[in-house]
């Protein structure tokens, strides 16, 4: 069995901080996330999704944290596709797109302006890539973006433009993971190496992706979205708030383990992000696999 990492979502969500789950003398954010990798080898970094990091911020991150540590980022939401707004690009960047609130889709954009999106986004990575810290950028992909030649294409040119930093895949749309393509989908992304997001979350919506565990590439990735009743919610933490109990994690336990005999090494991170959901749950986890 390879190496196993589990860890969540988030180190800084507000509710989080509320919860007591950090100690009382940890009230400094170099602090707090010294003690969460105290805790915990991976962590998954989300709020890149929301605003593209400074390599300031990203340097930080690598000090603060010890030798052998993994931040899996999540890709900026305008290079997944997503709507992003104006105010999330770097500020020289939006001052060339003039006097706009729309939010901005990648197909929108000036082909030069995406590139040096691409190019900062990617280059503020450095630290922990070059400290070997940096494990995967998620390329999470939204509902509206369906199996097909073109989004195949789109996967590859984001896994030629990141390189040699490596991405994972995971999606949203059902058609990739339906029954008649979902041995299509995993066959593709074998073929190139690319790691596959496997999921729990909740089921029965236009998003759900079942729960089908697969390793594609040498890294397997499993992300725990929780099962809450307003998976439809706008409030995120309405979406995420779901507390797993210790009998649905014993049922994944060696679901996981056999996963990770045909890894070299997987992340299973905990997204269940209310309070002290998430780093619950993992340390749950954490005690019913076997890490190493």
């Amino acid at each position: 069995m390879g190496r196993i990492l589990v860890g969540t979502a988030s180190w800084t969500d507000k509710t989080l901080l509320a919860s007591g789950w950090y100690p009382d003398e940890a009230t400094s954010a170099q602090e707090r996330l010294a003690y969460y990798a105290s805790q915990f080898a991976v962590v998954e970094v989300d709020s890149s999704y929301y605003s593209p990091p400074a390599e300031s911020t990203v340097s930080l991150w690598r000090d603060r944290t010890p030798a052998g540590f993994t931040f899996d980022i999540k890709a900026f939401s305008l290079l997944t596709q997503h709507p992003t707004k104006p105010a999330a690009l770097y500020k020289d960047l939006r001052e060339r797109l003039g006097d706009t609130k729309k939010n901005l889709y990648l197909r929108d954009v000036d082909p030069q302006l995406a590139e040096q999106v691409w190019d900062r986004f990617l280059a503020a990575l450095a630290p922990l890539h070059d400290s070997g810290r940096l494990g995967a950028i998620f390329f999470q992909f939204p509902r509206w973006f369906p199996i097909g030649k073109r989004n195949k294409q789109y996967i590859l040119d984001c896994k030629a433009r990141c390189a040699p930093l490596r991405i994972c895949v995971e999606f949203r749309n059902h058609t990739w993971m339906s029954e008649e393509n979902q041995a299509e989908t995993l066959d593709f992304l074998t073929s190139y190496g690319l790691p596959y997001v496997s999921v729990d979350m909740p089921q029965g919506y236009p998003d759900s992706i079942p729960p089908v565990l697969a390793v594609t590439a040498d890294l397997a990735v499993v992300r725990f979205h929780g099962h809450s009743a307003k998976w439809t919610s706008k409030d995120i933490h309405e979406r995420f708030g779901y507390l797993y109990n210790e009998e649905e994690l014993r049922e994944w336990a060696p679901k996981l383990r056999r996963l990770a005999e045909d890894a070299d090494t997987t992340h299973i991170l905990m997204n269940n992000c209310y309070r002290d959901y998430a780093q619950v749950n993992a340390a749950q986890l954490a005690r019913l696999i076997p890490l190493e």
